[in-house]
């Protein structure tokens, strides 16, 4: 019998082990399959990560040498530009003797008229013919023979010429019409160069056109165009149509330019033409763009096949180390079971901590590369802030805890605070396509409370409500005054309420505790400590006030707050406003403003107020112009620019979208849209072109300092 059971205990013990082994083949072989789909992942990366990193090298030497190929490509453009612009001068020399013996009131006659005419004639008779019109109407012609056709048209009137021809005559300005064709056949352009008389009253009377015809193949012959294809380059003249805006080509090679060219105005009288030229094979070639992505193909195989070899020799290293793995993980899952504030201390303050510490060990090793060198210290910042956000709400809580809070009694706005609390938020809101609305009933528009501690509450509150709300959700601010429970107080009822995730009814009761979430930063993907709601509790409840909560998962959150604040007097509002005024003044005294504005009495008015208040003042007149004066300054020369949307050239929402491209420093610079256009929607795309701001006109005083003060008072 005794042995009968020791039989079944030897069993019993064999059946464990062979259980243990197959738990523990299982276990490895989940792991190698596990590891195979892994490797093969990161064998691909590898690949690609190598084969990325060859062509940006590539790309870098590429970018040298088209930069060396449009260098010499804008020596040529420019010299043939000035070819034209010289050609056209010595025309305008020509025509100016005919036109100033007009005008001293010298009657030309026939003869003298062919005689001069004649003068005019070039060697390669690019100058076809001379023309008079007086009040418009061609009535002498040299040479008359073969330009028949073109005696009697009147210039002012036909639809080809009158542009050009009634821009000359009201602009008092040479004006080039054309290339068209010519009414005496063949291919030409005018040259209309206006001619005034002295009326009986000493005033200028308009007389007529000295006109100049142009042989546009000849005048293109005499520039010298040929010479740019026999130096391999595609190129390609036009201009635009005054009326529609449209491009006119008005002269053009085999092929013409397109693509990336490279471009340069030509001025001529009242009009531009623009010339772009590139080379034929491109400022890249194909065969050395291809010969790249062989390069970085062979270079991405080699190192592929190096790292599967590591691979291979990694896995069956960590095959034999299993057991320390699965001792590791019962140490972290033991250490899981730590007291809340040290779980969610440590896992908070140490994220930032680590991209503060490896970004700053990065940042040595990349000091001579500017792009990384940015970003980094980007990052740095970023995470600097983060862990500054959390070690001031343990320092809040600690101040709170030891009696050392107290309330601060001023006038305050609550009008103000609310678009404080909206435009702090704007961004994030854009960025999340939330949906924020803001609502404000009151009677009495000035109590007095502290600001700054209102602020936080407010802050706090939107702020959970917009960080747990999903995208495309909606949050919502309403403070409404309420019938006070004494007369010389003010109540309000203020409701925030968001379509986040929520929060179960068992957690709500612990919601005020500190260092409490019902989430972890790892699961919600939101950073905290959990200390905003217990300091805004404490807050409200030295206010006399309090905060009731509901919330249901997947649903979204409410939260109400009853306040009461004494109404101010009309002698402290009166005080308040004085002193923001010199604190304002106080807080942007010797800033410097690049003001974007193309309306002269709108730009007179703003320098005029910011000047007054010690802020520097410089103005461009549109957006093109702001980016010059921002790319020629010295960095921090400027601190903010106001921007106004509709403006000639380059508009604001461009000129942002520009300056945000930028490769100085710069491209952080706060812009803040000064402008009419004053719907939620203006607001919103003001955001999303990257301003940092957005003040409606007619401007109020008090709003445009609030903004600057928020936005650079303490630089960026």
């Amino acid at each position: 019998m005794k042995r009968q059971v020791g039989q079944n205990s030897k069993m019993k013990d064999e059946l464990k082990k062979q259980e243990a082994q197959e738990e523990q083949g299982s276990v490895v072989q989940r792991f190698l399959i596990q590891n195979k789909k892994m490797a093969f992942l990161r064998i691909v990366m590898v690949f690609m990560l190598t084969f990325l990193a060859v062509l940006g090298c590539a790309s870098l030497v590429n970018k040298n040498q088209e930069n060396d190929e449009k260098i010499q490509a804008a020596f040529t453009a420019e010299s043939t530009v000035s070819r034209v612009e010289s050609q056209l001068n010595k025309y305008l020399a020509e025509s100016n003797l005919m036109k100033r013996m007009l005008e001293s009131g010298y009657e030309v006659t026939e003869e003298e008229f062919d005689i001069l005419s004649a003068l005019m004639q070039d060697e390669n008779h690019v100058i076809e013919a001379h023309e008079l019109a007086k009040d418009g109407i061609v009535n002498r012609i040299y040479p008359l023979e073969g330009n028949e056709e073109a005696m009697g048209l009147n210039m002012l009137e036909h639809p080809a010429r009158r542009k050009e021809a009634r821009l000359a005559r009201d602009s008092g300005q040479y004006t080039i019409a054309g290339p068209f064709a010519l009414r005496q056949g063949g291919t030409g352009a005018l040259l209309f160069d206006p001619i005034y008389l002295p009326d009986q009253d000493g005033q200028s009377r308009f007389w007529g056109f000295s006109i100049l015809v142009i042989n546009w193949e000849r005048f293109l012959e005499e520039i010298d165009l040929d010479r740019l294809e026999d130096a391999s380059y595609h190129y390609q003249i036009w201009k635009k149509n005054l009326e529609t805006e449209e491009q006119i080509v008005i002269a053009q090679c085999t092929t013409p330019a397109k693509g990336d060219t490279y471009q340069v105005p030509c001025a001529v009288p009242n009009d531009t033409w623009y010339f772009e030229i590139v080379p034929k094979n491109g400022w890249i070639t194909r065969t050395q763009r291809i010969a790249e992505l062989i390069l970085a193909g062979s270079m991405a195989f080699l190192l592929t096949v190096v790292y599967w070899q590591f691979e291979q020799w990694r896995r069956k290293d960590v095959l034999h180390s299993m057991e320390m793995e699965e001792a590791a993980k019962r140490a972290e899952a033991a250490s899981e079971a730590k007291s809340r504030f040290l779980f969610n201390m440590s896992h908070d303050i140490r994220t930032p901590m680590n991209a503060i510490i490896g970004f700053s060990n990065l940042l040595e090793k990349h000091l001579d590369e500017k792009d990384r060198v940015s970003e980094y210290i980007e990052k740095i910042r970023s995470s600097s802030e983060m862990l500054l956000s959390l070690i001031n709400y343990v320092l809040e809580i600690a101040r709170i805890e030891s009696g050392k809070t107290t309330l601060k009694t001023e006038v305050g706005q609550l009008r103000r605070l609310m678009d404080a609390v909206q435009a702090a938020f704007e961004p994030v809101v854009v960025q999340k396509n939330l949906k924020f609305q803001c609502t404000l009933e009151q009677k009495h528009e000035y109590v007095l409370c502290d600001k700054t501690k209102l602020r936080e509450i407010l802050m706090n509150i939107v702020s959970n409500a917009i960080k747990y709300t999903p995208e495309g959700g909606t949050v919502t601010l309403t403070i409404t005054e309420t019938e006070p429970e004494h007369p010389e107080y003010a109540s309000y009822r203020i409701l925030v309420e968001d379509t986040g995730i929520g929060m179960s009814e068992e957690y709500l009761p612990h919601i005020f505790e500190e260092f409490t979430r019902e989430r972890s930063s790892t699961e919600s993907k939101v950073l905290g400590a959990g200390l905003g709601l217990p300091i805004v509790k404490t807050l409200i409840d030295l206010m006399d006030g309090r905060i009731v909560v509901k919330s249901q998962v997947n649903v979204g959150t409410t939260i109400l707050i009853y306040l009461s604040f004494p109404i101010a007097s009309e002698g402290q509002i009166q005080k308040s406003l004085e002193k923001q005024k010199e604190i304002m003044a106080e807080n942007l005294h010797g800033k410097r403003i690049l003001l974007a504005e193309d309306n002269d009495l709108n730009a007179e008015i703003a320098m005029t107020i910011l000047e007054e208040h010690g802020v520097k003042t410089e103005r461009a007149e549109d957006g093109v112009r702001c980016l010059e004066l921002l790319n020629s300054a010295p960095e921090h020369y400027y601190d903010a620019v106001l921007m106004d949307i509709q403006m000639p050239n380059m508009d604001g929402y461009e000129a942002t979208r520009a300056i945000r491209a930028m490769k100085n420093g710069y491209r952080k610079i706060p812009v803040i849209a000064i402008t009419a256009n004053a719907f939620e929607e203006d607001r919103k795309k003001a955001f999303a072109a990257g301003m940092d701001g957005h003040i409606a006109k007619p401007v109020d005083v008090q709003a445009l300092f609030t903004t600057l003060e928020q936005i650079i008072g303490t630089g960026y």
